[in-house]
Parts: structure tokens; sequence; C-alpha cells
């Protein structure tokens, strides 16, 4: 896998799986399951959702397991060409040897999915000399939108340990990348997080399927202390779900169907209608599942900060301060 953006040195492949130590907050054999994470988790689902309700074309480009893994790593190769142009530029020939070592996507797909990040303006052509590739990279909105994400990220980690990576990072374009492509190179070939549990999967999985997750688990009640029986959510109707994220009340109800078929969902009146409750199980393995990405990103952000101070480059006046955009 070479060396990621920011550091010129080699790396090997084995190198992108950031070791740690068997003691950390947010590994999910030592996470104690405290409400202060799960209140973090809600809240981080509720910025996601809100960043769908922005720019829901945009979001749709993650809002399932197989398109946010794509996604993430088109993303990842531009910030490593960006940063270092030693690195390949970002090509469907890129694309496919990233997921090399275990191509769990085809060829077809693969390029299918560039192409239409291409017509619809989030990946634009990139100059270049050689006339036989066609290289590519990621919109300054793309950019932001990224940026946006790993910030809310870096804020909800600093909620539950008090640091203070968000006021760290503030946009910093260097740091951005490096910790994007180190994060991203963990997760999608650490099988914990690419193959989730069997009650998220049943979602992730589904076109849209993670904002459906994400409104289930905005929706858990504030200080609650435990996961040991099913919870109450309220009424959920399925007519909200549907018209905010644009699907079929016929997929919205084939996901619903399939959950309750798995004790997942169970609502209170025949018809899914009354009081929603969701069960324990798909509770602790969502916060389980989502653990993995949290110590991840950490890891990233304290090997990055690391690596950049050990290459002597100034963090702080590293990169100039991401405007978000709005739509």
């Amino acid at each position: 896998m070479g060396s990621i953006a920011g550091n010129t040195n080699s790396r090997g492949a084995t190198d992108t799986t950031m070791p740690l130590g068997t003691q950390d907050a947010f590994s999910p054999n030592t996470w104690s399951g405290g409400p202060a994470f799960f209140a973090v988790l809600r809240d981080a689902a509720k910025e996601l959702l809100a960043m769908h309700d922005v720019a829901p074309r945009v979001v749709r480009y993650v809002a399932s397991m197989q398109k946010w893994m794509i996604t993430q790593a088109i993303i990842a190769l531009h910030f490593e060409h960006k940063h270092d142009e030693t690195r390949p530029p970002l090509t469907a020939a890129a694309l496919i040897e990233f997921f090399a070592p275990q191509l769990p996507f085809s060829k077809n797909t693969l390029t299918a999915h560039l192409a239409e990040m291409v017509a619809y303006g989030l990946l634009v052509p990139l100059q270049s000399r050689d006339r036989r590739i066609r290289p590519l990279r990621l919109s300054a909105y793309g950019e932001s939108m990224i940026g946006e994400w790993l910030a809310s990220h870096l804020a909800a980690l600093d909620r539950v340990d008090g640091g203070d990576r968000a006021l760290s990072f503030d946009g910093n374009q260097p740091l951005l990348a490096r910790i994007h492509s180190l994060v991203i190179r963990s997760l999608v070939f650490d099988p914990r997080w690419s193959q989730p549990p069997a009650s998220v999967e049943l979602f992730v999985r589904t076109e849209t399927g993670s904002n459906i997750l994400h409104e289930l688990i905005c929706r858990v009640p504030a200080g609650l202390e435990r996961f040991d029986r099913p919870v109450c959510l309220g009424p959920l109707p399925a007519g909200d779900v549907s018209n905010r994220h644009t699907l079929s009340r016929g997929h919205l109800q084939r996901v619903f169907a399939r959950a309750k078929s798995e004790g997942l969902l169970v609502w209170s009146l025949p018809g899914n209608r009354g009081d929603l409750f969701v069960s324990q199980t798909l509770l602790q393995d969502y916060v389980r599942w989502q653990a993995i990405k949290f110590r991840a990103i950490a890891v990233a952000y304290e090997r990055t900060l690391n690596d950049f101070d050990g290459l002597g480059s100034p963090i702080a006046d590293g990169g100039t301060t991401m405007q978000l955009v709005s739509l």
C-alpha cells in the first residue's frame, strides 16, 4: 500500500493496521457500555442526518456499507496523491488496486461508482500529460464535506475523553489528508468494521440503510443507562422516514419486515403502528461496531501528530482553515 500522504517514508501494508495497547477507551473488547459514549453516538447520528438534509445527493454516496467503503477509498486515494505527488493519482485502476487484497467489489462496480461521482460533479478531471490515463480529484465541495465529517467525529471523541482534537484540527488540510487516509485504510480491511454484526448489517447493506439505522439511533431516549431490554422509541411513521430520505415505502417496509422477523424491531400495535421498540441486541451491536470506527480515528489522529512532529512539520500552520460549504 506504500506510504500514506504526509510522510515520504515507505510503509508496508501491515503498518496501516495501527496496532494499539490492550486497553483503550474505544476498544470493543474493553468498552464498558457507559451512557456517555452512547449519548455521543446518538448526537453523531443526528449530525449525520442533518448533513443528509443539507446535501442528500452527496450523502447517498455513503448511505450503505458498500457505498461508504468505495466512496471513502476514493477520497483516501485523492488525499494521498494531493499531499504526496509520488503516490499514484486517483484513477479507476488505482481504485481497483486499493481493494486488490480482498476485492470485495467487482471491477464494474468500482468503475461505475467512479463514473457516477464524476457525473454528479463530486469528482473532476485532473490535468495529466499522459493521455493514456484519466486521473481525477475530489471537488472542493467534496473536500469540505469530508472535512466536516472528520471534524464532527473528532469533536465527539473530545466529548468522551475531554481532548482537544477538534480545536487542533480546525480544518487543517494536511492533517485531514493524513488522518483520513489512515482511518480508511484501517477500517476497510478490518473485518470487524467492513463486515458488521448481523443486526447492523441487515440495515447497512441496503440502499440508504445507514440513514434508516441512524433514524432509530437518534430516537433512543437521552440518559439511558443500559441496554438490557428493548427500548421504546415512540411512534415512528414510515412515511416520515421514506419522505426524508426519498425512499419508496415498499423498500422501507421490506427493511422493517426483515428487522421484525429477526426480532430487532417490534411495534406495540399491528401494522407497524403505535410505539416502536428496538432490541438490545441491535443497540449493543451498533455501539460495539461504532467503537471500532471511533477507535481508528482516535489512533490515526495520535499517529498523525506523532508523524508530523517527527518530520518537523508545523501542524498549526500546515494548512488553511477549511471553509465549509452550505447548499
